[in-house]
This record gives structure tokens, C-alpha cells and sequence, in this order.
């Protein structure tokens, strides 16, 4: 199958670490637009005067930053790879366990307040929706106008990234195909991503932030579940390091 092709091994980290950054940073890069004439022409749909509406702006939403948690998974998997590069495999085996069990704990924790964090925010969204007319100005002045453009083009950078991400990686080694976990992986990363790009555009815009909120949800729980494998895979890592350690430890020393 050829031996690993490292520059593209590099080049496929740096694809996923820009496409992390997008996700991580969608929340600087979406939203903040003026969102006031919109509210009012919303309001008067209602039969409900406003009057002059200043200060109300597009939400950010949280889908796509969500996408970071398992895409976390993904970065960390490929900095394993990378990391064989720079390390001897004796001492890349103690440390790949251990590492990838801290790691996953994090990411648990991380992944559980964020799930907690986007259920609440999604129940208060709902309340107030469901609760015309104050309820509804109120959930529009919000989360009524998702930038839905701004998002579709920061998910389409994403994904390129990550189907340059995926391809770099078989041309480094086509023997990843071989990876069920890894292929799993991407499979759910680059599904997650269009997901998110279909529910922007499933309904009116004046509930995208409710959809995108449930894929927010959804993704922090598919997050967990990969944590969850990673933490189970690191424990034979551990114990396979221990034995060694012991191992060597029970050697006689020659010198003596």
C-alpha cells in the first residue's frame, strides 16, 4: 500500500485545524446585522404596533459551533497520526493512552455543559414562540432573523475544508480506508456539516434559530458518544503501557 506520504498527512491537519477555527469562530463571524425593519414588518404580519425598533440584531446560533465538538474528535485522531511523525512508537504508546483519556473526559464535560446550554436556550425559545403576541415579538426580536446566507458560506468553507481533509489523509495512506472508526468519523463530520446546512434551509427564517438550536443539541450528544469511544479505546492503551512499564521494570539489569 506505499509507505505514509507525511506532507500530506500535514496538510490534511491543516485543513481540519482552519476548518475548527471557522466553526470555533462562527459565532464571531455570523450575526450582529441590523435586524430592526425586519422585526417590524414581522410584527405588523402580526397585527401588532412596535413603533420605531432600534438595537434588535441577527443571533449567531449555535450549530455551527456545536460542529467543533465532534470535529475535536476528528483534530485530535489526525494529531495522532501526526504525532507518530515526531514521536518513536515505543513512546507514542505510552502516551497516546493516557493523553487520549484526559482528552475525552474533557470533552465530555465540555460537550455536556454545552448540551445543557442549548437545551435551556431551545425551551426558552419554544416558550416564547408559542406564547403570541409579546411572546412572539419577544422570540423575533432575538432569534427571529437568522443570518441564513452568512451560515450557508461559512458551512460551505467547512465542508471544503473537510473533504480536503479526508482526501489528504488517503493520499497520505490509503490504508485509513482500512480504519473503520476513522472512516465512521468522517462519515459523521462531513454528515453533521450538510445536516446543519439543510435544516437552515428547511423552514422560514423565522425559525431557523429553533432548528438550529436541535442540531446544536444533537451534535453535542454525537460528540459524547464519540468521547465515550474514544475513552473506551484508551484503556487497552493504558494497560498495554503498564504491562510494558512492568515488564521492563522486572528485567534483570546486566550491569549488575
Amino acid at each position: 500500500m506505499g509507505a505514509l506520504r507525511k506532507p500530506f498527512l500535514l496538510l490534511a491537519m491543516l485543513a481540519l485545524v482552519l476548518a475548527v477555527g471557522v466553526e470555533v469562530g462562527a459565532g464571531l463571524l455570523l450575526g450582529g446585522g441590523d435586524a430592526g425593519a425586519a422585526l417590524v414588518g414581522s410584527a405588523g404580519d402580526l397585527g401588532v404596533e412596535v413603533g420605531d425598533v432600534s438595537g434588535v440584531s441577527e443571533p449567531s446560533g449555535r450549530g455551527t459551533g456545536y460542529l467543533a465538538l465532534i470535529d475535536a474528535v476528528a483534530l485530535w485522531t489526525t494529531g495522532l497520526f501526526c504525532l507518530g511523525l515526531v514521536l518513536p512508537e515505543r513512546i507514542q504508546g505510552r502516551v497516546q493512552g493516557v493523553a487520549t483519556l484526559i482528552f475525552s473526559i474533557i470533552l465530555i464535560i465540555v460537550a455536556f455543559v454545552a448540551l445543557i446550554v442549548a437545551f435551556i436556550e431551545l425551551m426558552i425559545m419554544v416558550s416564547l414562540f408559542l406564547a403570541p403576541p409579546f411572546g412572539t415579538l419577544a422570540y423575533l426580536a432575538l432569534w427571529g432573523f437568522f443570518p441564513v446566507g452568512d451560515a450557508a458560506v461559512l458551512l460551505g468553507l467547512v465542508l471544503l475544508l473537510k473533504l480536503a481533509w479526508a482526501g489528504l489523509l488517503l493520499l497520505a495512506q490509503p490504508k485509513f480506508l482500512q480504519n473503520k472508526g476513522l472512516v465512521l468519523l468522517i462519515l459523521t463530520s462531513l454528515l453533521c456539516t450538510v445536516v446543519l446546512e439543510f435544516l437552515h434551509h428547511l423552514l422560514p427564517v423565522i425559525v431557523v434559530s429553533i432548528l438550529d438550536d436541535i442540531g446544536a443539541l444533537v451534535f453535542a450528544i454525537i460528540a459524547i458518544i464519540w468521547a465515550v469511544v474514544l475513552l473506551i479505546g484508551s484503556i487497552p492503551a493504558i494497560v498495554k503501557a503498564i504491562r510494558a512499564t512492568a515488564a521492563l521494570r522486572a528485567e534483570p539489569d546486566p550491569d549488575r
